[in-house]
């Protein structure tokens, strides 16, 4: 390690600063799980219709990932921490009009509201952690706590979920953030330097404005493809997006001071990183709603039952990240990635093998195999993408990393949910009402019972067993990925010079 390396050391004020920026982390995680267990008690008080309740579930996500990249390279030019307490404050006001709606609308704007405070957070704390932590051994555990939080917020979800609803109405699951962002407002102006690139202009507002219509419609589109299959409404969004995404691109190639930089596309493990990390949690995302649904349908359990199964995996996730880049320090990640990916991919084979009958020991082991491989493979590519960045464009990488990552979970819980919907679907027979033909959970909610109903379990099963065969495949094709595109990273244990995208490039 060289002089100039330990004079980037973090020192206990920045790692103090860190277990602040783990909070809103947390939260956010936290809140993509537990408003599915407060769907019922809502639904009987505020009465949404049908298209409602999914626009309360979806929007959030939806704004999230249309925001995301907008936000990030904004934190770029005003600051990163300006933004973070921006956000975080507009976030604690939306979750307490969230908690106290009187109506689905008011609900859909509070949750419309909500994702897009939630998209300024994400890349703000990302971007704060790499300026903060510029020794790229510290830089990588710090990324690997960070998104040991966020797992651990998704895994826990159902627990604190359950326990918050068995006490409290429905709209104290939003008043979790209420607390959080608070201590984050108190704490961040004392222990959060603030970050901005000095060079950076004035936002092109035709590139917001391309940037959104870029997002938006694609998000947008692949949620619905798995409601309404490949019609004319999700397919017209992707290409209106894609479309724009083509004009986006162009047009930051000819700007001094571009919205993002697209030459950070040039670095083969930034690249390689994305991509990685857009495949993986893809999967993770669309088998996470089978094992869900298979613990509360299938196996009877409650919603808080079925999170404790979950905590395993979760316990498994949570060592995993935390090991993985101190491994680093002497192996090149991308070997760790590919064995991670690897162990993930077992997993996923493991899930293949799961039955109605006897199906939770195994069903519990395969998952725990996926999310222990699942986290290292988070944690590590998510510090390639923002360590491969100048410090001054740290919040348009991060901002990257999070957009791939909700892009890869939209995707997956699109394709494999329409994947495992048609396995289903092909073993109900044809004569089986409306409500078994469409979902197991219709099945259930409509009383269905007897022969029919084990029918329907046997379906799901073997719809879970389908998606999980899609994993394997998608997990092992980018563990091949990994290691023709992030074969030149170096362990970080050893001395570098130059940027880090030079670092990143050198064999």
């Amino acid at each position: 390690m060289t002089a100039t390396d330990l004079g980037h050391r973090a020192g206990p004020k920045e790692w103090i600063g860190l277990a602040v920026l783990a909070l809103p982390t947390l939260l956010l995680s936290l809140d993509l799980t537990v408003l599915h267990l407060a769907v019922p008690e809502l639904s009987a008080d505020l009465r949404p219709s049908s298209t409602q309740t999914l626009w309360i579930i979806d929007i959030y996500g939806f704004m999230i990932a249309g925001f995301l990249v907008t936000m990030g390279t904004l934190g770029d030019r005003i600051g990163r921490r300006r933004l973070l307490m921006g956000g975080g404050a507009a976030f604690g006001a939306a979750s307490v009009l969230a908690a106290y709606a009187t109506s689905a609308e008011m609900l859909i704007v509070a949750r419309a509201l909500l994702g897009i405070a939630g998209a300024t957070l994400m890349p703000s704390t990302l971007s704060l952690i790499s300026n903060m932590f510029r020794d790229a051994r510290q830089r990588g555990l710090a990324i690997g706590i960070w998104a040991t939080m966020f797992s651990a917020g998704i895994a826990i979800g159902p627990v604190a979920g359950g326990a918050l609803l068995d006490q409290f109405w429905w709209g104290a699951v939003f008043l979790l953030g209420v607390p959080v962002m608070a201590l984050l407002l108190a704490a961040g102006p004392f222990l959060l330097p603030e970050f901005r690139d000095a060079k950076a202009g004035r936002p092109d507002l035709a590139s917001v404005a391309l940037s959104l219509t870029m997002m938006l419609p694609v998000t947008y589109g692949i949620k619905e493809l798995p409601k309404h299959g490949l019609g004319p409404v999700p397919v017209l969004a992707i290409a209106v997006g894609l479309t724009a995404g083509v004009l986006f691109v162009r047009r930051q190639r000819r700007l001094a001071n571009p919205l993002l930089d697209v030459s950070l596309f040039t670095s083969r493990a930034f690249s390689g990183a994305l991509v990685t990390l857009l495949v993986s949690t893809g999967a993770v995302g669309g088998i996470y709603l089978f094992v869900t649904q298979y613990l509360q349908l299938v196996e009877g359990q409650s919603p808080l039952r079925a999170g404790l199964w979950l905590l395993p995996a979760a316990a498994a996730m949570i060592v995993s990240s935390m090991v993985a880049p101190i491994i680093t320090r002497r192996v090149r990640p991308g070997g760790v990635v590919a064995a991670t990916l690897a162990i993930s991919t077992l997993g996923y084979l493991l899930l293949t093998q799961v039955d109605a009958s006897a199906g939770l020991p195994l069903l519990v082991c395969g998952f725990v195999l996926v999310y222990a491989g699942t986290g290292p493979t988070t944690a590590l590519g998510t510090d390639l993408v923002v360590g491969s960045a100048p410090p001054e464009k740290a919040g348009a990488a991060s901002a990257l990393s999070e957009t791939s990552t909700e892009l890869g979970v939209a995707l997956g819980i699109a394709g494999m949910g329409s994947l495992g919907t048609a396995a289903y679907r092909d073993q109900i027979p044809a004569d089986a009402p409306d409500a078994v033909r469409d979902t197991l959970a219709g099945a259930v909610a409509a009383g269905t019972d007897g022969a029919l109903l084990a029918t329907a379990r046997e379906a799901f099963t073997t719809a879970l067993t389908t998606a999980a065969t899609a994993g394997a495949v998608l997990t092992a094709a980018v563990t091949v990925l990994a290691v023709i595109f992030l074969r030149r990273v170096r362990p970080t244990g050893l001395p570098e010079t130059g940027t880090p995208a030079q670092a990143l490039k050198r064999p």
